[in-house]
């Protein structure tokens, strides 16, 4: 009995020692972007026998970063959380609560080179010392969709869309008037777009100290000339009727599936989902500039998330925490991800492995985000935002913006507004963590003479 007892208590002891160790994931990928989710940890997952990741739904982006790191104060946090681009800020001020990826890696002896990952992308989630403080993942950047249908029966060219703002009237024009469409161009995402990206695209700043990346007390500066005459464009659109505003978020998309409008400037992760809705041939083209703005296009930034790693976790958990961030990195994995789901590949290597496989001739469409954001090396101006609570200065940028689309305030007011009442948020927030934000990488180094933020227009 005294023996049975002694194996029993062995083969209890071994099976304790063969179970592999948890790690939580915790993710806001609904539908078919959380199915291609739990398929990378499960291939993970059968790739080595020492860990097993697990995944949950978590709602939302700004419910799942809130709910994580709440968890994470309780003791009950996930081991990997994915945040969206706007709670970078606060994830970096959050220290104790967060572990930064490249020391989570280094300790563990995994490699990660931020200079492998693309530029635009890799900045974004990098300290000063261009060290990773977030592996970045799910990540896209604005482009323009058009229907080619529209354009053939408008007696457009299907295979040239237009380049500039300037050649959108022309476009539009004909869409409406020769196409017979009710509505010529819609947007999604009006803030991230038209304000964020479109200075970015034209190399103008957004916010100072390299938008917040380079120091904990930026201020927004967005009120530019440029940005003046872009946002009053779009309200002289709204009056001729050339630009309808359908909502804040995504709502333009299905607008556009409907066959209504024949322009719409989204995300170019929306790809997948609007080749699906569609009934009709569409087209895919860069994101339009101003051809008279000195430098311009520059690049694009990006939007979507990284995933952080939390504190407060056993040494053995972050082995196999790193051996999953290293898996994620791989260039067939990166590559598999981008293909599927319309996100742009995060490192060079899965860019082009993913063109060597042909997949960008039999789609070409996903090739023209990845392309923006490598059209040049990032600047102070165009690395990325990083501005706490940056989700309600958003929802400041959109009110603003309606105003000027309902004509109730110039572009001036509606811009000057917005800057003045996001400036509140930024101080609040930096009051409320001095000292605690790490910076970026230091911008390159700026040219004695900058280009002057706009030149005269040409004539159309």
């Amino acid at each position: 009995m005294r023996q049975f007892s002694i194996a029993l208590a062995f083969l209890f002891s071994t099976a304790l020692q063969a179970a592999p160790t948890e790690i939580e994931f915790w993710h806001a990928m609904a539908g078919p972007l959380g199915d291609q989710v739990e398929a990378i940890a499960q291939r993970f997952n059968a790739s080595q026998k020492e860990y097993v990741v697990s995944t949950a739904y978590k709602g939302p982006y700004e419910v799942t970063m809130a709910d994580a790191l709440a968890a994470q104060r309780a003791g009950k946090g996930p081991h990997v959380v994915q945040v969206y681009e706007l709670g970078t800020a606060n994830m970096m001020a959050s220290h104790g609560a967060v572990r930064p990826v490249w020391q989570v890696m280094a300790e563990a002896g995994e490699r990660l080179d931020s200079k492998a990952f693309v530029p635009a992308v890799a900045s974004y989630f990098s300290d000063g010392q261009g060290r990773l403080e977030a592996l970045p993942f799910n990540t896209s950047t604005p482009v323009l969709f058009y229907n080619k249908d529209a354009f053939r029966a408008a007696k457009l060219d299907p295979d040239k869309p237009p380049k500039t703002w300037y050649e959108m009237v022309p476009t539009i024009a004909a869409l409406k008037d020769v196409g017979g469409l009710p509505c010529g161009y819609v947007t999604s995402w009006q803030s991230w777009i038209h304000l964020e990206n479109t200075s970015a695209w034209h190399n103008q700043e957004f916010a100072t100290k390299d938008n917040g990346m380079g120091g904990g007390d930026a201020k927004l500066a967005f009120n530019t000339h440029l940005m003046m005459r872009h946002i009053g464009t779009l309200a002289s659109w709204v009056k001729a009727e050339y630009f309808t505003f359908t909502g804040r978020r995504d709502e333009a998309e299905i607008r556009f599936t409907e066959g209504a409008c024949g322009l719409l400037t989204a995300s170019s992760s929306t790809y997948a989902q609007l080749r699906e809705a569609a009934k009709f041939d569409f087209g895919v083209a860069q994101l339009p500039y101003y051809d008279d703005v000195r430098g311009a296009p520059q690049n694009t930034l990006i939007g979507g998330g990284g995933l952080w790693v939390l504190g407060g976790h056993k040494k053995p958990e972050y082995q196999g925490v790193a051996k999953f961030l290293a898996y994620l990195s791989k260039p067939e994995v990166q590559a598999e991800w981008h293909q599927k789901t319309g996100y742009v590949p995060t490192t060079v290597a899965a860019f082009e492995l993913t063109r060597k496989q042909g997949f960008y001739g039999k789609n070409p469409g996903h090739e023209i985000a990845i392309r923006q954001l490598l059209t040049k090396n990032p600047t102070g101006d165009t690395k990325g935002i990083r501005l706490g609570d940056f989700a309600l200065i958003r929802t400041i940028l959109d009110e603003e913006l309606e105003q000027a689309w309902a004509l109730t305030k110039t572009p001036k007011q509606a811009l000057d507004a917005a800057v003045e009442r996001g400036n509140v948020v930024l101080a609040r927030f930096q009051a409320a963590h001095r000292g605690a934000a790490r910076t970026a990488a230091p911008a390159p180094a700026r040219k004695a003479a900058k280009p002057a933020a706009d030149s005269a227009p040409k004539k159309k």
